[in-house]
């Protein structure tokens, strides 16, 4: 069993990753934590994958000095993965999708919103730790008692987006160019990733991780 959650968080947290490059892809915009990490690589001259890292060191650091309980192995697997994977896939899928018409972009933003809340699934219902970013939600809400969790989530979510398109007009973007990081896309996935991350927990993630209970 310790091993099929290690497998399903390993798993997860790849497939999150490629859902990342295929949503920066898409330049529709990407969820909030995204619009933030995009703001900043625009501004800050280093690779996304290291940047990833050092913004998620940061943040663990907040956790371990607040409430270490959500940190776990999967937390670590994000840390350190998720960044590269999702630079080595935008980079791949740039080559491929040169000039992407709109067409193109809208269908990216479909399948990376099904891709991500796919690994989602997996990643959460593995239960092996959360990523630096859902703990601070976590310890705002459930150590600090400053509301309850969505609430908290929404006003983390918003200082992201705050935060992201802020560095992305400081590093000499365009207002016309906001939408690629904070648009249609960061606003499907505040409202629509729950109930089908919901509906992968259901039909994939909980009953593989209790396939092997049944044996």
């Amino acid at each position: 069993m310790k091993f099929r959650r290690i497998l399903m968080s390993l798993c997860g947290v790849i497939v999150c990753a490629v859902s990342v490059g295929v949503f920066k892809i898409a330049a529709l915009g990407v969820d909030p934590f995204q619009s933030l990490m995009s703001g900043l690589s625009e501004l800050i001259p280093i690779s996304f994958g290291t940047l990833y890292v050092i913004v998620n060191l940061l943040l663990l650091t907040f956790s371990l000095l607040t409430d270490r309980s959500k940190i776990g192995l999967a937390t670590f697997i994000n840390l350190f993965l998720l960044g590269y994977i999702t630079e080595f896939t935008y980079n791949s899928l740039q080559q491929l999708l040169p000039d992407p018409s709109m067409v193109v972009r809208a269908v990216c933003l479909l399948i990376g919103i099904v891709v991500i809340c796919f690994g989602s699934a997996l990643y959460m219902t593995a239960n092996l730790g959360v990523s630096t970013y859902d703990a601070v939600a976590i310890v705002l809400s459930e150590k600090w008692k400053l509301g309850k969790f969505q609430y908290c989530r929404i006003a983390a979510d918003l200082v992201c987006v705050i935060l992201g398109v802020g560095c992305f007009l400081l590093a000499g973007g365009k207002a016309l160019d906001i939408p690629t990081i904070a648009g249609i896309g960061t606003i499907i996935t505040a409202f629509f990733m729950g109930p089908l991350i919901e509906f992968f927990n259901v039909k994939v993630a909980r009953p593989w991780l209790n396939k092997e209970t049944r044996k």
